[in-house]
């Protein structure tokens, strides 16, 4: 299988890594803007280096990963689609609705494969708390708590091209909220803090965020993130139900210290970062989407996915805001009465 890989900056050169070694991959077509950086990790992963992502698609790929800046994805997406190419695309697909829908019916249209970069489906942890609640041994499942912290802010550039914390960071929480519990948001409550680092209100933006959400079931969730977590890399969920309590992503590397006499010190070496923590969940998803295109199994998470996380932080921003409860019907309504055709199912 010959590949393309259209961009090389932090995770995409990590990508280009997990596919250059992978037994199923049997060439690797790299590009970036940069082209100096996209030389460097041809030259050390012995891929092939294409002069920007025309050359990618004419260099006969049998499928393509994006892992360009964002605002590149939905015209990429929709590019591979019309040429009936598999992609894999983190996410997001678009920083607003309307662009991700359209990117939606390109793939929709061309009836093509889209999976995107949840990496966190891939997880053991995650995998075995849905499977905790799915199987019933939690009961009936009351509470959910996930945060997402990270150990320092990006650089001030990146922020007005982020999206914002609840899109760029928690939307990974909202996804997880809905594969663990199967369940969908129905209403959200958020709020969000700048009084950290000034560049964050230079953006508008926050840097530190929490929301509550109340899933269709009446089951009741906290999702909270920050920029400024000092102590490490700390990404958890924690499921209470009738009959029992499981948490995702408590180990000997969780950046946190008990204040009770026999609680466990500070971790000697905490998550510094995603990549370190979820470096397992990145290589088997790729793996799952050669084994897509192979034909192996079904779309592990196809680009409505991303859509349904999407529209939970649209709902918080819309939320924090205005600062009132907002239902994801109204803001799936509001796109839907602005485009044709609908929203994804």
């Amino acid at each position: 299988m010959r590949i393309g890989l259209i961009g090389t900056g932090r995770i995409g050169s990590f990508h280009a890594g997990v596919l250059a070694r992978h037994p199923g991959v049997d060439a690797l077509v790299v590009t970036d803007t940069d082209e100096a950086r996209a030389a460097r990790v041809a030259d050390h992963l012995g891929a092939q280096r294409a002069d920007g992502a025309d050359e990618v698609f004419g260099a006969g790929v049998d499928a393509v990963v994006i892992a360009s800046a964002t605002s590149s994805h939905a015209e990429l997406i929709g590019r591979a689609a019309r040429a009936g190419l598999p992609a894999f695309c983190e996410k997001p697909i678009a920083l607003g609705l309307p662009g991700t829908l359209g990117a939606l019916r390109e793939v929709e249209r061309a009836g093509s494969v889209l999976q995107m970069g949840f990496m966190r489906r891939f997880d053991a942890g995650y995998g075995t708390a849905r499977e905790a609640v799915r199987s019933g041994a939690l009961g009936r499942l009351h509470t959910v708590r996930a945060t997402t912290m990270d150990p320092a802010p990006p650089p001030a550039g990146y922020l007005p091209l982020s999206g914002g914390l609840y899109r760029d960071c928690l939307v990974h929480d909202f996804d997880m909220l809905r594969w663990v519990t199967g369940r969908e948001v129905t209403e959200v409550y958020a709020v969000g803090s700048d009084a950290g680092p000034a560049m964050f209100r230079a953006a508008g933006d926050v840097d530190t965020a929490a929301a509550l959400l109340t899933l269709d079931d009446g089951t009741l969730a906290t999702a909270a993130a920050t920029r400024c977590n000092g102590a490490g890399y700390d990404v958890r969920m924690e499921l209470a139900g009738e009959k029992g309590q499981i948490t995702v992503g408590l180990d000997d590397r969780t950046p946190v210290t008990s204040a009770e006499p026999l609680g466990p010190a500070a971790p000697p070496n905490p998550w510094p970062g995603f990549l370190e923590r979820f470096a397992p969940a990145y290589e088997a998803e790729l793996d799952a989407f050669v084994r897509l295109v192979r034909g192996e199994l079904p779309n592990p998470c196809d680009g409505r996915e991303a859509w349904h996380a999407l529209l939970i932080a649209e709902a918080c921003e819309v939320s924090r805001r205005e600062r009132r409860p907002v239902a994801i019907a109204e803001v799936s309504d509001r796109t839907a009465d602005r485009t044709e055709g609908g929203a994804p199912r």
